[in-house]
């Protein structure tokens, strides 16, 4: 009876975790589709729509390493507790901002919150879950709610903003917020790592000058004009912070991000190639949201509808992603995700104002297949590609790897939209865009490759390390 009880909770604690990570996720497909609303109702420009979303994928990236630190130090429900009320304040004050720079303000509120959410939710379920066969079940579960929150996202957005509005977008998630506080101050027991990793507090700030300064250099260079003193400035600190990065951190006993780990092939052809993946992703929501609407003039709902497609060939063929990288290895995954991208950014670079639906849907299509063998290969190569007292550490700079490609795809598709538009926005935006097609085929290409490149038997011989630094065992 008691094992019984006991593994309800544990189901409990996987299903309170969960739900942490399922309105990360909607969040992202949801706002997206809410930006015509937003731009119609606060006249807002480009840059401003970038912002409404990079203010929370760059917040997101900077912050999920000091996060997982944190709570390994003061307690992982403390800290899981608080993510979620930040976040749903966040999201509350999200729905009332009277103005697109409060909107913006407020979205990263629900970033610092949003950053205690995924990484300490899965410490809870690692410890939680101790039996390995239990655990990978668990970890599956997890994985699964990501494509289920992406392929829900657009429907229920599309539905919101039609209804009642682009402020319940932000509203509904804090309902789910109040209740996960309280289901966690009930059913999840508190954990703290039994050595945790002390604070880097100049390594974080320098992480911040190195994402904030590359991402507003990009998103306000052409309206600030790109040889004014602070753009120049930006990119100056950006390289900066780069430099200071390496050499400190290089030098810690434990630090934050361990530049060492990048003469691993496959960790970092995993960083690259969650970047890369995800910026396509990113920059495909931004244009798509405003194409189908703004331009093509279809309701949110519909434009939900429509992408509904690629969110559930993301659904069905992330689990298949995960079987052939257990079976086989990672190299089919990304030569099949590379392709697929860069085929659909190709068909996609063809639209113009009376495009076929059946063309679309085979452009979604493609992409959701492609997206959907991405994630599983990513997260493996990058912790294969290292020794497995760094597998937690791996994980992490993957997931913050991902975060930082969401916003550069969002920084890089506006701003290059923004420089090629002419005219009115609604009869601009097809030749505009085509270029941001092109990059999106070009990310594609560079998945394909790194995926190839990464996956050699010379690859594998440089991650065969005991520890960061030390030379190849035999």
């Amino acid at each position: 009876m008691n094992n019984e009880t006991s593994r309800g909770r544990r189901l409990l604690v996987l299903a309170i975790c969960c739900s942490s990570l399922f309105i990360v996720g909607l969040d992202s497909t949801i706002v997206n589709l809410a930006l015509p609303a937003i731009r119609s109702e606060f006249g807002a420009s480009v840059a401003k729509l970038q912002w409404t979303i990079d203010a929370y994928t760059l917040v997101l990236a900077s912050l999920l390493m000091v996060s997982g630190s944190t709570a390994d130090r003061v307690g992982r429900r403390r800290t899981f507790q608080a993510g979620l009320v930040l976040f749903g304040i966040g999201s509350l004050l999200c729905g009332v901002a009277p103005t697109i720079d409060l909107l913006i303000l407020f979205r990263v509120l629900q970033a610092v919150g949003g950053s205690m959410l995924n990484p300490v939710a899965m410490s809870i379920i690692t410890n939680t879950f101790t039996d390995p066969r239990e655990r990978a079940q668990a970890i599956g579960v997890w994985g699964g709610v990501v494509g289920l929150s992406m392929a829900v996202g657009p429907v229920v957005g599309g539905t919101l903003v039609d209804a009642v509005g682009w402020r319940f977008i932000f509203w509904i998630n804090v309902p789910v917020a109040v209740a996960a506080v309280l289901m966690t101050a009930f059913f999840v027991p508190e954990s703290r790592a039994a050595v945790p990793r002390r604070i880097d507090p100049v390594g974080q700030v320098l992480v911040v000058l190195l994402l904030g300064g590359l991402t507003y250099g990009i998103i306000e260079g052409r309206s600030a004009g790109w040889g004014s003193p602070l753009i120049i400035g930006c990119f100056v600190v950006c390289v900066a912070a780069l430099v200071m990065l390496v050499y400190y951190e290089s030098r810690r006993d434990e630090p934050l991000l361990d530049p060492r780990f990048f003469r691993s092939a496959p960790f970092s052809g995993a960083t690259l190639i969650a970047v890369c993946g995800f910026s396509a992703l990113s920059g495909f929501l931004f244009l798509n949201s405003l194409y189908l609407q703004s331009v093509r003039g279809f309701t949110a709902l519909h434009a939900g509808l429509l992408t509904l497609p690629m969110a559930a060939m993301t659904v069905v063929f992330a689990p298949i992603s995960g079987w052939l990288v257990g079976h086989r290895g990672p190299r089919i995954p990304l030569v099949v995700a590379g392709t697929m991208l860069t085929v659909s950014g190709l068909i996609l670079s063809q639209l113009n104002t009376t495009t076929a639906t059946l063309h679309l849907l085979v452009a979604y299509l493609v992409f959701g297949l492609g997206f959907g063998m991405l994630n599983a290969p990513i997260t493996n190569a990058a912790v294969s590609g290292m020794p497995r007292a760094q597998a937690g550490v791996a994980a992490a700079i993957a997931s913050t790897s991902r975060q930082v490609g969401a916003s550069l795809g969002v920084a890089v598709a506006g701003t290059v939209l923004t420089a090629r538009l002419v005219g009115p926005f609604e009869k601009g935006f097809v030749s505009a865009a085509q270029l941001c097609w092109f990059l999106i085929a070009g990310c594609g290409v560079l998945v394909l490759v790194l995926g190839i490149i990464t996956t050699t038997r010379w690859a594998r011989r440089t991650a065969l390390v005991k520890d960061p630094g030390t030379a190849p065992t035999t």
